[in-house]
């Protein structure tokens, strides 16, 4: 751990910024000495990332106070959505200045082919060759926002071997608390515009905020009583209007801007709920010697599972392992090679998935929320106006008419978890939840979820989320192999010591080449074909369009005069409905299926 008497070789002083009339920072203090590893940890919209942008110098300046650099010192930022540029990976890793075998080591440790092309990455092959380029330009400060994002497990485990490897110092913004426990050594806590440190890791982060807050508690009921009595005494008067009274009546508007301060700062209160849409059968699922291949690659080979009423289960393994594949067996959506899924009775499944939410450019909030129309949404049975729901989820009445594309990844979460929940269910399927989330709402989902009454299944990376949720977890490896074990993450990995390690078999790099030779023989395609890749776009298409033909459908169809009416059109709208949602059948499967190929080419 570095002494916290060296000198400091990124530091802010009294810095103060403002967004429009609101001030962000009032009077930010921040160090981090060479080699320090620390997180900056805050609710959303506190200004983590602002600050990160400050301490790197990326286009975000402050009003007041000031930045200092060590001379000589070299420092790298990896914002939440980096840019890939170049012809290959190895291109980007070595654009910064980076030696060529830096840069190709760094890549081939993030399972990443440095010949491999810049463009067409999927999020988390990004990710990586972000990380690898940062760690191969060899800094002395590197500066993190939301690194473990759209990353699997064992990625994220190669950036904590890195962190731990490497001599920088390090500021780290994340909601990771696994990640953060295995990382830090010390905690700025972004709070009330201003910075309060703890010199431990983030392990014991959460206690000593409790404590802070506590005490902040007290003091502001202090503060209250003595306004109270303060008030009180204004309400009688200033007798003679003598310069005691005048003192004291300036304490008393002292008093009161410091509570109206406060109360700015409170934080806005997220409200979850679900309802369960009655009891479903004991036996949720039973799948018996499941089996599923695309092409040569098998994904799921003679896999059986019983999943009962209440039981919370988790699908881990690396990225384009067959997760969502698997989901859709156990759920019957997707056709087996072998085996057989038997669903158990009166189940209303609920199905959270962020990768496969076609949203359109021009859809709102408010459009999202009410896909039917109108200005109300029926919420467990109960008519809502979409306003006040939407206010539940920390929307604000601006954001209901701006189109879902300009929220940020907390925000698209929040709003998929506001439609789902809205449903009675009980079974949730929940495919990368956590995914941009910050702590409380994290607390406030895990809250929901272990009082829901139906079952869960969850497709995750958070280790923590995990291992706090589930009572047994289900592993891929990505070669068919599927094991299931009692527990969360850390009992899976207590028990099947071995399971993942061909997993992280790192990436075969040829030896640079020192003399002419033949051209190399044309490498395989790692892309769709250009068929297929329209056919993909076709589907994702007819995918987000489908739900708002299908309800308008069936809200003509609900008129019940219809028939008698017009029995043409009555016909021509049942007949139209019955179209629209095989056709939305149909593209879902073809997405899946050519989604899998997609992986699978990318794979290698």
């Amino acid at each position: 751990m570095a002494s916290p008497t060296r000198a400091p070789v990124l530091a802010l002083k009294d810095v103060r910024l403002a967004d429009g009339a609101k001030p962000l920072f009032d009077g930010v203090d921040l160090a981090l000495e060479p080699r320090v590893r620390a997180c900056l940890v805050g609710r959303n919209g506190a200004g983590k990332s602002t600050l990160l942008k400050i301490l790197a110098a990326q286009g975000v300046e402050a009003d007041s106070g000031e930045r200092s650099v060590q001379p000589g010192a070299k420092i790298v930022y990896v914002g939440q959505e980096p840019e890939i540029a170049g012809e290959t990976l190895l291109d980007y890793a070595t654009a910064g200045g980076a030696q060529d075998y830096e840069a190709q080591a760094a890549l081939t440790d993030f399972g990443l082919d440095p010949d491999k092309a810049a463009k067409g990455l999927s999020g988390g092959e990004t990710r990586r060759a972000a990380l690898a380029r940062a760690f191969a330009e060899q800094p002395d400060v590197l500066l993190l926002d939301e690194p473990t994002n759209h990353l699997d497990i064992f990625a994220i485990q190669t950036l904590e071997e890195e962190l731990a490897a490497s001599k920088c110092a390090v500021m780290i913004v994340s909601h990771d608390r696994a990640f953060l426990n295995r990382v830090t050594e010390r905690c700025f806590w972004l709070e009330h515009r201003k910075i309060r440190r703890l010199d431990r890791g983030f392990s014991e982060f959460e206690a000593w905020a409790d404590t802070v807050l506590a005490a902040e508690a007290e003091e502001g009921r202090r503060l209250d009583k003595v306004l109270e009595r303060e008030n009180a005494w204004l309400a009688r008067g200033v007798q003679g209007r003598r310069a005691r009274n005048e003192g004291r009546r300036r304490a008393l508007l002292a008093l009161r801007n410091e509570k109206k301060d406060r109360q700015s700062d409170q934080r806005g209160t997220m409200t979850m709920a679900v309802e369960s849409s009655g009891v479903s059968g004991k036996r949720v699922i039973e799948a018996k010697g499941v089996t599923k291949r695309f092409g040569e690659r098998t994904i799921v080979e003679d896999f059986s599972t019983r999943i009962l009423r209440g039981d919370r289960v988790a699908l881990v393994g690396p990225n384009g392992a067959g997760k969502t594949t698997l989901v859709k067996l156990l759920l019957g959506e997707l056709a087996l090679d072998a085996g057989s899924v038997q669903l158990g009775a009166n189940l209303e499944v609920s199905y959270i998935d962020q990768a496969r939410m076609a949203l359109s450019d021009k859809i709102t909030v408010w459009d999202f929320l009410t896909p039917g129309g109108g200005d109300s949404i029926i919420v467990r049975g109960q008519s809502k106006h979409v306003a006040g729901y939407a206010k539940e989820f920390l929307f604000t009445d601006a954001q209901l008419r701006q189109p879902v594309t300009s929220l940020s990844g907390g925000e698209r979460n929040r709003l998929l978890l506001a439609r789902a929940l809205a449903n009675p269910t009980n079974l949730m399927v929940l495919d990368e939840p956590t995914n941009d989330l910050d702590m409380d709402t994290l607390d406030l989902l895990e809250d929901l979820l272990a009082d829901f009454e139906g079952t869960l299944i969850l497709v995750s990376h958070d280790r923590d989320f995990i291992d706090r949720l589930a009572t047994s977890t289900i592993a891929l490896d990505g070669r068919g192999n599927v094991v299931e074990t009692p527990g969360g993450w850390t009992d899976l990995m207590d028990q099947n010591p071995g399971f993942f390690s061909a997993v992280r078999a790192p990436v075969a790099v040829a030896a640079p080449k020192t003399t002419p030779s033949a051209p190399p023989p044309p490498k395989k395609s790692a892309k769709l074909s250009y068929k297929d890749q329209r056919r993909l776009e076709e589907c994702e298409a007819l995918i987000a369009k489908s739900p708002a033909i299908i309800a308008k459908l069936e809200e003509a169809l609900a008129d019940p005069n219809l028939y008698s009416r017009d029995p043409a059109t009555f016909d021509k709208n049942m007949k139209a409905l019955d179209k629209a949602r095989a056709d939305l059948e149909q593209a879902e499967m073809e997405w899946l299926e050519l989604e899998e190929k997609r992986e699978i080419l990318a794979a290698g």
